[in-house]
């Protein structure tokens, strides 16, 4: 896809995967730019999120971020975080930044391996000279055992555009996910702003994903911005929101052996928070991810997820629909099995429930459970 004004990406093999495999990759702009973080809130963190955090207090613009991956430069010590400190001023050297703390890190991968910094060091020059105004090659040197890229862009009334990048597939769970966001646009919005609009953005997309419920040390979500054009805000905001969340679904429809998205709905929320906890918990249910991948419409199983949220709810009015089948109303609603059944061996399955307290609303995304997703973890480092 095309970057926003002002953005150059690439993406190269250096070996850190396979000789094949892009496992290199650069955003950067010939602007400073404005920026906004959320990152992992596991107490274990990686150098890259850590790194990134202080340079975010600061308050300072940046010039890009170069990320790895196959490798998450995690758990390495003193050793990690001086590879960390490499990995950043190589690259602003390649690309003649005079200061290191212009340059962003991440990183995701294999933890407890030493960063291969000799490997990154010599694919830099060439890195810095494929950067051009598209990201495929960018989006696919971030992912891991994704099997896709993950990207979506929206244009405003404005001219300016909205481009995010997205990587995740397994250690995903609410908090932040093995996940990385990587959200470029070229809209005029102040950085205070962008500061005070992604944190909430965050916590009703990224922060409502569920593949496994493991939270990785080194999920970050950035959100870039070259300042190129004049924009509505509030417009921008729901653009965001909706690119945000369109990336949340793709990670999550691409969880490591999934067979299917699981889309939950909730309302009737007697707060915003309350809802967003039902949701998770039914995405989330190891018991509801099973039934889902057998297509077996066991709404106990939501049913009982939905009364371990935390939120509150009515029981006598509770309505549980799968596929806009309903399934469950304050007592057991008649249907029919063996079609439904059929309804729920689809790729995308819908779970719309009402708790019956308030007014408020939440969604999260999952996917099923299958013997692939131990088969991939299994094998993973071995």
């Amino acid at each position: 896809m095309k970057l926003p004004v002002a953005f150059r990406a690439a993406g190269i093999a250096v070996g850190i995967k396979s000789q094949e495999a892009l496992d290199l990759g650069l955003i950067t702009a010939e602007v400073p730019l404005y920026w906004a973080l959320t990152s992992t809130r596991n107490q274990v963190v990686a150098p890259c999120v850590s790194r990134n955090r202080a340079r975010y207090s600061s308050g300072r613009t940046v010039h890009g971020v170069i990320v790895n991956s196959g490798n998450a430069n995690c758990a390495n010590g003193d050793q990690g975080i001086w590879d960390n400190e490499d990995f950043a001023g190589m690259a602003a050297s390649a690309l003649g930044l005079p200061q290191v703390q212009n340059m962003l890190t991440a990183s995701t991968g294999i933890i407890g391996h030493r960063l291969p910094v000799a490997r990154i060091r010599s694919g830099l020059s060439d890195l810095a000279e494929q950067l051009g105004d598209d990201s495929e090659d960018f989006a696919k040197a971030i992912l891991t055992t994704d099997t896709c890229r993950k990207q979506v862009a929206v244009t405003l009334r404005s001219g300016a555009r909205i481009l995010g990048i997205a990587k995740g597939s397994g250690m995903i769970h609410p908090n932040m996910a093995t996940m990385l966001a990587f959200v470029m646009t070229d809209a005029s919005i102040s950085q205070t702003a962008l500061r005070e609009l992604w944190p909430s953005l965050v916590e009703r997309s990224f922060n409502q994903i569920t593949v496994d419920g493991d939270t990785s040390p080194n999920d970050m979500a950035l959100l870039l911005s070259s300042h190129q054009h004049n924009s509505d805000p509030g417009e921008f905001a729901e653009a965001l929101d909706a690119v945000c969340r369109q990336l949340a679904e793709k990670i999550a429809g691409d969880g490591e052996g999934a067979t299917k998205l699981l889309v939950v709905e909730v309302k009737g929320g007697r707060s915003g928070e309350g809802a967003r906890a039902a949701a998770r918990q039914v995405a989330r249910s190891l018991l509801v991810k099973t039934a889902m991948h057998g297509n077996d419409p066991n709404w106990g199983r939501i049913l009982t997820a939905l009364g371990s949220s935390g939120a509150i709810l009515d029981q006598s009015k509770v309505t549980i629909r799968l596929q806009d089948v309903l399934v469950y109303q304050g007592a057991p609603k008649e249907f029919e099995a063996t079609e439904l059944a059929a309804a729920l061996d689809r790729d995308r399955v819908t779970i719309a429930i009402d708790l019956a307290a308030g007014e408020y609303t939440g969604s999260a995304w999952g996917c099923d459970l299958t013997a692939d997703y131990v088969r991939i973890n299994a094998d993973y480092h071995t």
